[in-house]
């Protein structure tokens, strides 16, 4: 069910094991495969008579028809992750959390490539994980961006390393309430064993995380510990926070993260010092696109919830001027942290009307009007940030296509601030 990425990976891997394989999508995708036989523009009801099992794209809700059918009839339904999972012999690590998790999978790869150690980088960020099955040497370490949708179709998922970065209000849309949000990120530790690591943060408010593996907190007081200007392990300095690349104090979280996963499964420690000293980031995410007329342009369009534009705001300094660009598909979350937190706010998207009953803010409905207008308030020393707080798909395929609009108008404007 569902022919985006995912979805065309797993019919791919299916059909490479000989598997039978029909594949539906309810919309009309741009590119149908034309290697398995597809149905598109239905609700999959009719082909699902003739089928053991579904594997399901976590685009597709849960209360979808056909997986009401499926479940009430006890046939397993199963996600891409899953699937993937099952597929490869790999050691394999998650990260899971609402902000920063392709930020820390990147870091994770970066750090294992430091250390000699092979490694794949999957899930959200780039390749489906199901599409490295057969292609990868069974020594590779596979490291996941694991999605809520994503877990919340897990059945016996179980990684050997496991990471939840944060939990805040994100996708209530889906998932209703933030309990069930919560829930289902935890899915990432339920069914782990005793050789296995669980990093979380140590001011994470949950009783119990599920699974036996061996518990691992970051941050503050915990065993990747976060103090008096350093990152500790072991009770020794890891690194200064100075030398960490990565800008800001979520993306310092993320480091230590990062770190905790990769030293608890037992990555040379000079390996992961030099992975967190030279990791510059990842593409959308507080990504410095151009600096023209003394102002500084910043793509992240990889901020899809209120929580992740606070935390991109936060890494500049408080005296900048930051004109910031908000809105899309709001996804049932509160916009009214963010008011007064820029200079200027410039609206776009689905949402912009509501959003601008909670911030206020200049209505600009599209991106290009957006920008065209932030670039002519901005002066020397401000910043003009993408930062939507919210989905891009009233607009954009994705936060890629976004990012990459927003790169390309900042590029073909005016070259004076």
């Amino acid at each position: 069910m569902g022919l985006a990425r995912s979805g065309v990976a797993a019919a791919r891997a299916l059909l490479a094991r000989g598997e039978q394989v029909v594949a539906v999508d309810r919309g009309s995708p741009a590119e149908v495969p034309d290697f398995v036989e597809a149905h598109v523009q239905t609700d999959g009801l009719a082909q699902l008579a003739g089928a053991r099992a579904i594997v399901k794209s976590p685009g597709v809700p849960r209360e979808a028809p056909v997986i009401a059918r499926a479940r009430a009839r006890g046939m397993p339904v199963l996600g891409e992750l899953e699937l993937g999972w099952r597929l490869l012999p790999n050691e394999f690590v998650a990260v899971t959390g609402t902000n920063g998790k392709t930020t820390t999978v990147e870091l994770l790869g970066h750090i294992h490539r430091e250390a000699g150690l092979p490694v794949a980088v999957a899930g959200n960020v780039g390749t489906a994980v199901s599409g490295l099955a057969g292609e990868l040497d069974e020594d590779a370490t596979v490291v996941c961006e694991a999605s809520s949708f994503q877990l919340e179709d897990t059945l016996e998922f179980a990684p050997d390393g496991a990471v939840l970065l944060n939990v805040e209000s994100d996708h209530l849309d889906r998932h209703g309430t933030l309990e069930d949000y919560l829930a289902a990120k935890l899915q990432v530790f339920a069914r782990q064993g005793n050789d296995d690591v669980a990093v979380f943060p140590f001011d994470l408010e949950v009783d119990d995380l599920g699974g036996c593996a061996r518990r691992v907190p970051f941050g503050p007081r915990g065993e990747l510990d976060d103090r008096a200007g350093h990152l500790w392990w072991d009770e020794e300095p890891l690194i200064a926070h100075d030398e960490i690349r990565l800008r800001g104090a979520h993306n310092r979280a993320n480091a230590a993260a990062a770190a905790a996963i990769a030293l608890a499964r037992g990555i040379d420690r000079d390996a992961v010092r030099t992975g967190l000293r030279t990791f510059a980031g990842v593409e959308h995410r507080l990504e410095e696109v151009a600096r023209i007329g003394d102002v500084l342009f910043v793509n992240d369009s990889k901020a899809t919830n209120v929580a992740s534009t606070l935390v991109a705001l936060a890494s500049f300094p408080r005296d900048v001027r930051v004109h910031l660009i908000l809105g899309g598909q709001g996804k049932g979350q509160s916009f009214a942290p963010l008011r007064d937190t820029a200079f200027a706010t410039y609206l776009i998207g689905e949402d912009a009307a509501r959003i601008g009953s909670e911030v206020g803010g200049e209505q600009c409905g599209d991106l290009a009007t957006a920008v065209q207008r932030a670039r002519a308030a901005a002066t020397a020393g401000d910043v003009v940030l993408l930062s939507p707080a919210c989905a891009s798909f009233d607009q954009f395929a994705d936060y890629e296509a976004r990012g990459r609009a927003f790169k390309a108008l900042v590029s073909t404007g005016p070259k004076s601030g």
